[in-house]
């Protein structure tokens, strides 16, 4: 059970992020005019090469090998039946739910750095500027890992819980 104290925290946390003013857009030139196409194409492959990551699911499956725990272990904990953490193993192509992908994240007790990671690598962040994105980061960086206490705390702000 969350107490009073951690509400109190978690209301200083939102209303600092919600309150921070927003950073100037920066304007990139554009580029491509100066290549030729080849080049274009040779620097684009080199570009992907260098800075592709591992995909959902082959992090997903490292960090369950890295902490030592089953698949069970981690799709019960995340609300997750057999069926559905089935096609993150056998579909590379799926694309699961932003709660999903936290619901993983809390499952396998990730931090801040490897929850950004993870979503990073389904394609979704957590945002500076949503109340339901600043009530997970406050969780993580707290070490709240229970969906049960997240979903507690998400109710405290009248935000929908996490749900599979």
């Amino acid at each position: 059970m969350l107490d009073k104290k951690l509400f109190d925290e978690l209301q200083e946390f939102i209303d600092f992020h919600l309150n921070v003013p927003e950073m100037s857009h920066m304007i990139f030139s554009d580029s491509l005019e100066k290549c030729s196409q080849e080049v274009w194409l040779d620097e684009l492959d080199d570009f992907i090469k260098n800075n592709h990551k591992p995909t959902l699911t082959q992090l997903l499956f490292t960090y369950i090998d890295q902490k030592g725990v089953s698949d069970p272990e981690i799709y019960k904990k995340a609300g997750m039946d057999r069926k559905h953490f089935s096609k993150l193993r056998s579909n590379p192509n799926y694309q699961p739910k932003k709660n999903t992908v936290i619901a993983l994240a809390l499952a396998l007790e990730l931090n801040s750095e490897e929850t950004d990671d993870f979503l990073d690598s389904a394609g979704y962040s957590l945002s500076q500027s949503d109340t339901s994105d600043l009530v997970i980061q406050f969780c993580i960086e707290k070490k709240i890992f229970k969906i049960e206490e997240v979903n507690q705390a998400l109710y405290y702000f009248s935000l929908k819980p996490l749900g599979i």
